[in-house]
């Protein structure tokens, strides 16, 4: 507990005693099949069931999808009288999986909070009258005290995780609970509303067996959505990978594969692109340079002008980029935009010469990605231009090197929103200084 602030180690216990006066009704009540606390035909034996499950439940949801086992918290929520449904929670909080110390506090902190936000979401539901409508079934009229029982669910969550950051990370709170509390809305909306269909089922006819089949669909969709995000992570690995060997390679360019994947992706979604088009143009974007690591390094790194020779063998790298990502299946279209982005309107670029429309698409979002941000970052051979200076160069081009829908676009969304690129290398922006008269000529760039 060493590298837990004191503050924080303080708002545990804090939470923990609200815990522990949450659950405190229940110490009254005498062990019988139905205490006075629980509603009428829901008998402890319910409530050993539904923590059994969770505890269960969110062992296997955190070690396989990295997630929470939330439908079963809110059935309780719906069933149970809140300091019952509080309890649900707590067995499988102390006895969860955690990756790192302190674990005693960590586990501590877990339990406090899922009890707190499943008191209040079953102290909402009850107010609401939502219990009465799920004992009769009652559907339609289940589902306002059902959806207000979530939001106060998602709330507390958020609340008390945002007070826990603002202590020990010193961020601010406002914001962090609303950024918690929106990111976390959507998914335990899924999971309140198969925990009504729990609830629903509980105490229909058919009783708890069938409560308990809901959780199989939810289980498969989580399977299936885990290994949706697991295949991305892959592929933002393998592009990553790539993208850092090339930096290695040509410290000049820096940072710069990811600034034109993100102009790429805004001129595709000015475009009105969809969003699984634009990631590949993004992708295009952040790998249009892969085809470097087949060019000597001599070569990317010389200060001096380039002789015909020394140009012929950089102007290769299109095409070993397209060779490097061949195997690439996930890629795509981005793949001929790879080997395509140094081509121009007029047919005077490189590799094949093409003319106007022959050029894919997204080739061309990505010559005009790639030519603004070498004008307006600063390498060996030249120093960065002020945005507005580039857009100008951009647009004189248009036409002619660069199509002019792209560079339009390009031009009104960078009007709008602004040039701000989020870049994770370790390379700083370049300030923005005017451009020396002579620089020696290199592929790519207009002049």
């Amino acid at each position: 507990m060493e590298g837990v602030p004191a503050r924080a180690r303080g708002y545990v216990a804090g939470a923990a005693l609200a815990a522990l006066f949450c659950l405190s009704p229940l110490a009254t009540a005498p062990l019988a099949t139905a205490p006075p606390t629980m509603a009428p035909g829901t008998p402890w034996w319910a409530v050993g069931l539904l923590a059994a499950l969770y505890a269960a439940g969110e062992q296997f949801a955190r070690r396989r999808f990295a997630g929470t086992f939330s439908p079963v918290l809110l059935a309780g929520a719906f069933l149970l009288p809140p300091p019952a449904a509080a309890l649900v929670p707590l067995p499988g909080a102390l006895c969860s999986h955690v990756e790192k110390g302190p674990f005693l506090l960590r586990r501590v902190w877990r339990a406090a909070q899922s009890v707190l936000a499943v008191w209040a979401a079953a102290h909402v539901h009850e107010v609401l009258g939502g219990r009465e409508a799920v004992v009769g079934s009652d559907v339609p009229y289940a589902l306002l005290p059902a959806g207000a029982a979530v939001l106060a669910h998602c709330a507390a969550l958020a609340v008390l995780d945002g007070g826990m950051l603002a202590l020990a990370e010193g961020l601010p709170p406002l914001k962090v609970c609303r950024g918690l509390f929106l990111r976390s809305l959507a998914p335990l909306t899924v999971h309140g509303l198969a925990g009504l269909m729990m609830a629903v089922l509980w105490r229909s006819p058919y009783g708890p067996v069938a409560a308990l089949l809901v959780l199989f669909p939810m289980t498969v969709s989580w399977w299936v959505f885990a290994q949706y995000h697991r295949e991305r992570a892959a592929h933002r690995a393998t592009i990553r990978a790539l993208v850092q060997a090339v930096d290695i390679k040509d410290d000049y360019t820096r940072g710069h594969s990811e600034r034109v994947g993100h102009a790429s992706m805004m001129i595709a979604r000015e475009l009105g692109m969809d969003e699984r088009r634009v990631e590949v143009i993004r992708f295009a974007g952040i790998l249009h340079d892969v085809g470097k690591l087949g060019v000597p390094t001599r070569l990317l790194r010389k200060d001096g002008p380039l002789t015909p020779e020394e140009r012929r063998v950089i102007e290769l790298h299109p095409e070993y980029g397209h060779e490097i990502t061949r195997g690439i299946s996930f890629l795509g279209e981005a793949r001929s935009a790879i080997l395509h982005h140094h081509e121009r309107i007029d047919g005077s670029g490189y590799p094949y010469g093409l003319v106007g429309r022959q050029i894919p698409e997204p080739a061309r979002v990505v010559a005009v990605a790639d030519a603004f941000d070498a004008m307006t970052s600063t390498r060996s051979y030249s120093r960065a231009r002020p945005v507005e200076v580039a857009l100008e160069e951009l647009e004189r081009c248009a036409g002619t090197q660069f199509d002019p829908r792209m560079v339009t676009a390009l031009a009104r969304v960078i009007g709008r929103d602004g040039w701000h690129p989020v870049v994770t290398s370790d390379e700083a922006r370049a300030p923005t200084v005017p451009r020396p008269a002579s620089a020696p000529d290199r592929p790519g760039v207009s002049r």
